[in-house]
Parts: C-alpha cells; structure tokens; sequence
C-alpha cells in the first residue's frame, strides 16, 4: 500500500483499535490456478500462543479454505468519505483544489492456517457473537439456540487463523492541508452528517490515540 509519510498510522494501539472497531475485513489469499481471491468476513484480532492472529471463518462450501494456503492479506477499512474542492477556502481564493477522498485502512499479513476442529469454531463462533452482541440490552449468546442446531451450523463453516506478521496503517484525513482547508473539510462532512470521519480528523500532533 502506497503510504505517504503525513498519512502513516504505525502505533500498535492504535491500528490494534481501529481493527477491533471496524470487525470486518476483505480476506486477500492466492490461489494456485485462479490466482488472487478476496472474501469479507467478520474477523476477530486476539492472543494466539506466539502472538496476534485474526480468526474468522467462511463458508465450508467457499473453495478457498481447500485451496489457499499462501500468505494472506486481511484489509480493515474504517470510516471514509468523499472530500469536496468547494470545503476548501483556498479554493474560493485561487481556485487551485481538486475532489479527494478520506479513510482510514489498515493491512493485516500473515501465515493463514484452515480449522476444522468443532470445539475450536463453537468458541470462536460464541467470541465473535459475544464481541458484537456486548453492550445490547439483552444479548444473544450461543447458548440461546438449541445445542443440536448449533451442532449442525458448525458443520457447515471452515474457521482460519491468520498470524499477523506485519501491519499497516493508512489515516487519509486531509493531514497535507492547511489549517483552514483542514477545518473547512471536518466542518463540511459534520454538517452532511459525516461525524463518524469529521472526528477522526485531528492534526497529526494530535492524531487518536
């Protein structure tokens, strides 16, 4: 990922966050005859025994756990949203700005291994829904459904453990602007409703931490 200095989010906290956040990502694996392949999954970034991996799962009858067993890419993209010339005042002033877009990403690689045990896809299935259902007024827990039923889902998913061996992180929030045009951009997307990117936009001093 092409990654300028004044966008480049590198503390561990911080995209560690964000992906937690975000719970969804794009799976990038290879395959040997059909070459790249992408799904989206829900993934959950935990302690392994030899440090962070992403755990997911996908559909048993989706070939890519049979067939991909290369490195992987997990991509996280987080709040974005299209940034017009017109937020600009230098734009009134010289007429010199162009559209753009802001977003967060982060890139998750890794060694990917495919997981077929029951006991291990039942907990990682009650983690995920736990980590998602957390804060509701009354959550649902895998216990809620009749354990014959829940047998027989598990049956029909392929769970994946990627160990993240290298990350990066990509905060496009209007960080080579100036003061005013910086302001003008957050001030934009809050009044169109786009809190969710405005907040994110902090000067690089200043960045969330």
């Amino acid at each position: 990922m092409y990654i300028p200095g004044h966008f480049r989010e590198d503390r561990p906290d911080v995209l560690h966050d964000a992906m937690r956040r975000i719970g969804f990502a794009t799976l990038v694996t290879q395959e040997a005859k059909r070459g790249l392949d992408a799904n989206h999954v829900p993934m959950l970034l935990q302690e392994g025994e030899s440090g962070l991996v992403l755990r997911g799962h996908v559909a048993r009858a989706n070939p890519v756990w049979k067939k991909s067993k290369a490195p992987a890419l997990a991509i996280f993209l987080g709040p974005h949203a299209y940034v017009s010339p017109n937020w600009y005042p230098s734009k009134a002033a010289t007429g010199k700005a162009v559209p753009t877009w802001n977003y967060i990403t982060v890139h998750a690689r890794g060694a990917i291994r495919w997981i077929e045990d029951t006991e291990w896809l039942r907990t990682h299935v009650g983690a995920l829904s736990a980590a998602h259902e957390a804060g509701r007024e009354i959550p649902w827990m895998i216990s809620d459904a009749p354990m014959s039923y829940i047998d027989s889902m598990l049956k029909g998913i392929v769970g994946f453990e990627l160990a993240v061996e290298s990350l990066e992180g990509k905060w496009k929030l209007s960080q080579n602007r100036d003061q005013a045009d910086h302001d003008g951009a957050r001030d934009a997307l809050r009044r169109e409703g786009r809190e969710d990117v405005a907040r994110l936009m902090l000067r690089p001093e200043t960045k969330p931490g």
